[in-house]
């Protein structure tokens, strides 16, 4: 399964619906993650807040390929991407184990096989290589085999690198 998170308008909505199987709109029509843990113990991969993101974490942890398309902000994610990753965190469990001689949360959905990031804006080598880093870091905890950024220098590229 193919999942993309954005932040672009919705007059994107209809193009990226076409290149996947789920689409999460990084919109900010939600609630920030409060930090109770709820979606790790108390209730497994659902938040308590009845909003679009309540089940955020099954979207995601089911996925085969996630895409995060959002705007460089200082070599990491757009706030509104960001409040919808922190809201994903029950992907994992509670329970940490041992992944490429690395403590890691044990996966809730087992293992994944891409981690695509693209990012659109202004961006300078320094961002580039947080931003690498970053997916790169966010790929192994969240249990993905390969992760890859891509740049882009005008949004008109965005359909020639979703496939």
């Amino acid at each position: 399964m193919k999942v993309i998170i954005h932040d672009l308008g919705i007059e994107y909505d209809k193009m990226l619906q076409d290149k996947c199987d789920a689409m999460i709109s990084a919109d900010g029509k939600y609630a920030p993650c409060q930090g109770c843990f709820g979606c790790w113990t108390k209730h497994p991969a659902e938040c308590f807040m009845k909003d679009s993101l309540k089940e955020v974490c099954r979207v995601i942890g089911r996925a085969d390929e996630l895409v995060i398309i959002s705007e460089n902000c200082y070599g990491a994610y757009s706030p509104a991407v960001k409040n919808v990753l922190d809201r994903s965190i029950a992907t994992s469990t509670p329970m940490s184990t041992y992944r490429g001689k690395q403590m890691h949360h044990t996966l809730r959905y087992g293992k994944h096989e891409m981690f695509k990031v693209i990012t659109y804006g202004d961006i300078t080598p320094e961002e580039k290589a947080t931003f690498e880093l970053m997916a790169e870091r966010n790929a192994i905890n969240d249990g993905y085999e390969k992760s890859e950024v891509i740049i882009l220098k005008s949004l008109n590229e965005l359909e020639d690198v979703i496939v």
